[in-house]
């Protein structure tokens, strides 16, 4: 479970990236990263992602070894959202060994 400071760091993030142009009020496309121990832990991740809706993959980190399962859904990035996502992936990945381990999003300024 996260601690009373993370809501603030995911409405700080939320605010750069409506500072770099992007409009919040607008469907945002959204990556959720998930640390996982393993290829195996990460598929596990994957498949139960799936079953809620995300776009996943799993890969590795050619300089560091560790593993990464990428869940990629399109939402209205409110801080309540984002944060209830990051809340639930965690839960979702505890019994794999794994953690929600951040967000991030190319953005929708240059989107119609």
């Amino acid at each position: 479970m996260f601690d009373p400071e993370a809501k603030a760091v995911t409405a700080q993030a939320l605010k750069q990236i409506e500072a770099d142009g992007s409009d919040l009020s607008k469907p945002i496309e959204m990556d959720f990263f998930v640390a996982v121990p393993s290829q195996e832990a990460g598929d596990q991740v994957a498949d139960e992602a799936r079953k809620i809706g995300f776009e996943t993959s799993v890969e590795q980190d050619e300089e560091s070894g560790e593993w990464t399962c990428y869940c990629t859904k399109t939402i209205l990035a409110t801080v309540d959202a984002v944060f209830d996502i990051e809340e639930s992936l965690d839960d979702l990945a505890d019994p794999f060994g794994g953690y929600s381990d951040g967000f991030g999003t190319f953005g929708n300024k240059d989107e119609d």
